[in-house]
This record gives C-alpha cells, sequence and structure tokens, in this order.
C-alpha cells in the first residue's frame, strides 16, 4: 500500500532492460552517442516539428536551467504558490537564475487562473530601474493537487503572458514531471498541450513515470536554445556516460510505452478515489492524473500506517478540513496494483 509517491515506485521493467543493453560495448560520451540522437528524433515525431532537446538527471534540474535560460537574473518568474519550483526545489531556480525571483501566485486546484495572472502583471511597470521584471511564467502539468489544464485554459495564459507587460513579452515553461498522466486524461496530442497552446520551453518528466533518473528540456523554437547546452555543462547537469540517460528516455518513447505506463497510473488512481468514495471519504480536489488528496481522521490516519500504509500528509492551510483531520496525498505508479488499492480501501471502510 504504497501511495507515497511514484518516485517510490521501482523502474518500469522495459527501461531497466534498455538500460542493461546499453551496457554492451563503448560510446561517445556528452551526448554524442546514437541513443541521444534517436532520442532527439523521437521527440520531434511525438512533438509533430523539430525541436532542441537536452537530457538532465532530474526535474529540478530542468525546471532550473529551463526557467534560468529564459529569465534574466532581474526577471520575475510568475508561478502557483504551491509549485514544486516554489516549495519543493530549495530555491534551484532562483540559484540558477543568477538570482530570479519567483512569486507565487494563489489559485484554486493548485492552477493559476487568467484573472490571477493578469491582476498580477499589471503590478508592474513604469517604475524601471528599480523594479524587477516579468520574464516567465510556469504552470505545472498536472499540478501539485493533480489537476490539469485543458488545452484552452493552456492557450488563454500563453496569450496573457505573451502580450506580456510593459511591452515586454513573457514566456510560458510548463513543469511537465507528469506531462503523460495528463496528456492520456486529456486525450490530446502532445504538440496541442503544449507548443500549439502556447508554450516556449517544457520540462519533461520520465523519471515519475518509470525511468531511474531521466528528464528533458525542450525548447519549441530550436534558434531560442542557443547556448542552453552551455549552461547545462557549466551547472554540472551534463552527464559524461549521457548514453544511461538517453537509452532510458528512448525506451520510455518508442512504441508509446510512456503513455501506457501513464494510462495505468491514472487507471489506479480513479478505481482508488472510486473505493475511497464509496466508503464516504471523497477527494478534495478532482483525480485528473495520479494523485489523490483526501481528508482522514487522525484515528484512521494512524491506523493505516499501523497497517504499512505510505503516503504522505500535507499542509492544510487555508483548507477547511475540521479539527482532529489531516490532508493526505495519495500517489499511483505504473506499478500500483489492484489488491494494494482494495485493501487501502477495506481498511478505511472497516475505520
Amino acid at each position: 500500500m504504497n501511495f507515497a509517491s511514484d518516485n517510490t515506485a521501482p523502474m518500469a521493467p522495459k527501461i531497466l532492460e534498455a538500460l542493461s543493453a546499453a551496457n554492451a560495448g563503448y560510446a561517445l560520451g556528452y551526448g554524442n552517442d546514437d541513443w541521444t540522437r534517436q532520442v532527439e528524433k523521437r521527440f520531434a515525431e511525438i512533438f509533430e516539428r523539430e525541436v532542441a532537446v537536452f537530457l538532465v538527471p532530474s526535474g529540478t534540474a530542468a525546471n532550473a536551467l529551463a526557467l534560468a535560460h529564459v529569465s534574466p537574473p532581474w526577471g520575475v518568474v510568475l508561478c502557483h504558490a504551491q509549485s514544486h519550483i516554489m516549495t519543493d526545489e530549495c530555491g534551484a531556480v532562483e540559484f540558477f537564475g543568477g538570482g530570479l525571483k519567483l512569486v507565487g501566485l494563489a489559485g484554486e486546484g493548485a492552477k493559476i487562473a487568467p484573472q490571477t495572472l493578469r491582476q498580477a502583471l499589471a503590478g508592474y511597470g513604469g517604475h524601471s530601474p528599480h523594479q524587477m521584471i516579468p520574464s516567465a511564467v510556469s504552470i505545472t502539468q498536472a499540478s501539485e493537487a493533480g489537476t490539469i489544464y485543458r488545452t484552452d485554459e493552456i492557450a488563454g495564459l500563453a496569450e496573457i503572458a505573451h502580450r506580456g507587460s510593459d511591452g515586454r513579452s513573457l514566456a510560458l515553461h510548463m513543469d511537465g514531471a507528469r506531462f503523460a498522466n495528463a496528456l492520456v486524461r486529456l486525450n490530446a496530442s502532445a504538440a496541442d498541450m503544449s507548443w500549439r497552446s502556447g508554450v516556449d520551453i517544457l520540462s519533461f518528466g520520465a523519471t515519475k513515470g518509470g525511468a531511474m533518473a531521466a528528464e528533458a528540456v525542450i525548447v519549441f523554437d530550436p534558434a531560442r536554445a542557443a547556448y542552453l547546452g552551455e549552461r547545462r555543462k557549466r551547472a554540472g547537469q551534463l552527464l559524461s556516460k549521457h548514453r544511461f540517460m538517453a537509452a532510458q528516455m528512448l525506451a520510455f518513447l518508442e512504441r508509446d510505452y510512456w503513455l501506457e505506463l501513464a494510462r495505468h497510473a491514472n487507471a489506479k488512481a480513479d478505481r482508488l478515489a472510486r473505493e475511497l468514495t464509496a466508503v464516504g471519504i471523497k477527494p478534495l480536489w478532482p483525480v485528473e492524473a495520479n494523485l489523490v488528496f483526501a481528508v482522514l481522521p487522525r484515528a484512521l490516519d494512524t491506523k493505516l500506517r499501523a497497517a504499512g500504509a505510505t503516503y504522505y500528509v500535507r499542509p492544510s492551510d487555508g483548507l477547511d478540513i475540521g479539527a482532529g483531520n489531516v490532508l493526505v496525498r495519495m500517489v499511483t505508479s505504473f506499478a500500483t496494483n489492484d489488491d494494494d488499492v482494495s485493501r487501502f480501501a477495506d481498511l478505511c471502510k472497516e475505520f
């Protein structure tokens, strides 16, 4: 009954096999290998256009390098107040961005509303050179609450960002650590959920989906990616034995394996939500990816943990969850099985 995170799952079998196969013989380092070329080609196919691809070993590295690339040190990146870059990356974006500033915005279900973004941008301008300059907007797909942006919502935010502030256009960045989970839920194309909706730069996640350590920064206008390779190297994020990261990503993408893994994770989240709802525990937010948030009595939380269940208790600031209750986050993965879901629900039912 491990629902702590999709990061706690093992590697997906086909990715582990690909990693072992890549260990045969010699290959050029630093991305000059056949696996990397194939990954670049596969991403171009998936996104239906030429893209610039930079593999990195962690989502934090992908987000930090992407945002540092589209924002100057005097720039402001507008994001949700509960976004991963704001709460769980130890200031990496600010560090790699040379002092750029993250500004967190409120929003139901960890999503930024158009009017909220407009109001935030209205607070800038007319005070140069004393004020920092809005330079990027970052959205998370799927969000930290497990909700997703529809393509028209992404396009709406992109229009506001590109219209900009004080005559300056802002880049739209997407943290896609769970890009696949959102994509299969929307049943959209990768192109439609990214560049066709106005996304300029994407942090594409594979680790939560089943890889060991493989993420990508994807720039949809290759000309805009100039010197991002040097930025990655200077940040210490260019692996010398690059083929092993590329082999993971290639196996993840081949024959739509990444979508198969995401569908499984989402299906188990759906089942968990249904079974909990059946025993009177309704998810706090719509279950749109592979995350389920619910309010549990502390006594039930204690019972579940004693029985071996693993999940995270989350801060409930601003939420009226009632005295004696806790807000918990449960995450499913490609490795989650029906027995664990049913056992967890049965314990709740007994309580």
